[in-house]
């Protein structure tokens, strides 16, 4: 199943956007859109894809600011026209669906000094990245940018990485979030009791099996130890769900880190 999420296809390959290991590109698709490509045939695989749409869309619905996802569709012929021996190979690893996030022109890289973040909104994020167990927002790589005076959440491939070692995922769902200390936004955080209080409680069953609808059927085939993607949809959702279920010691573990560095 593909939910709601646009299809659009790539038209061209505009440049590299050699950021982290994954190589996303720049592209241009038949909608006349631009937009950032996370492809599937990358070093991270496709598991990195689905915690982008998983992770992506969850924050959307807790009311976080996420660019646009859409599902596009890779022609590998597209690589005919590339010099680079490196992005022909990524290309043709790509073909089909993969995902492309909307590029936001003239936005820039979050800095705290120059866009002091509100402390609620610094709040959500930190209780958002530890519930999906985000590995990728520390002071090194923010995954923040700021576009039109609006600071976006991006580039959520490395969250959810219980999907690495799913027989782990009993123990899993409380553990603490282990990144809390380098996140970018602990000293600018408030209160995380009103937050948490809110915000979990949105985080319900229905929800999240809207959320991973939106996952492609085949990111999450031939998935080791599941009988099909449904399978591993509701694993998704099984995990997540323990996550919120009270009483949440992973919280309460980082309100601890929080008002020790605030």
């Amino acid at each position: 199943m593909t939910g709601g999420l646009r299809r659009v296809a790539v038209t061209r390959y505009v440049t590299p956007l050699r950021e982290g290991g994954s190589l996303p590109g720049l592209v241009e698709a038949d909608d006349l859109g631009t937009y950032v490509l996370k492809f599937r045939g990358a070093g991270q695989g496709r598991k990195a894809l689905v915690a982008e749409v998983i992770a992506g869309e969850l924050a959307r619905r807790l009311g976080l600011p996420v660019p646009a996802l859409a599902l596009a569709e890779l022609d590998p012929e597209l690589a005919r026209a590339e010099p680079d021996p490196e992005i022909q190979d990524l290309l043709r690893a790509s073909a089909g669906l993969n995902l492309a996030v909307d590029y936001l022109p003239g936005s820039v890289g979050f800095e705290p000094f120059a866009f002091p973040p509100d402390p609620a909104f610094a709040a959500q994020v930190l209780w958002f990245d530890a519930l999906v167990q985000n590995v990728d927002r520390s002071w090194r790589n923010p995954n923040l940018v700021v576009w039109h005076g609006r600071t976006y959440l991006i580039d959520h491939g490395a969250s959810l990485y219980v999907h690495h070692s799913w027989p782990a995922r009993p123990g899993a769902a409380q553990l603490p979030y282990g990144q809390a200390s380098e996140h970018v936004l602990l000293p600018y955080a408030g209160d995380l009791d009103e937050v948490d209080a809110d915000l979990s409680k949105r985080v319900t069953p229905r929800m999240l099996g809207e959320v991973l609808d939106l996952v492609p059927d085949g990111w999450l085939a031939d998935e080791s130890g599941f009988a099909g993607p449904d399978d591993v949809r509701a694993a998704y959702v099984a995990y997540l769900t323990d996550r919120v279920a009270a009483p949440r010691p992973w919280v309460e573990a980082l309100e601890v880190t929080r008002a020790a560095r605030v």
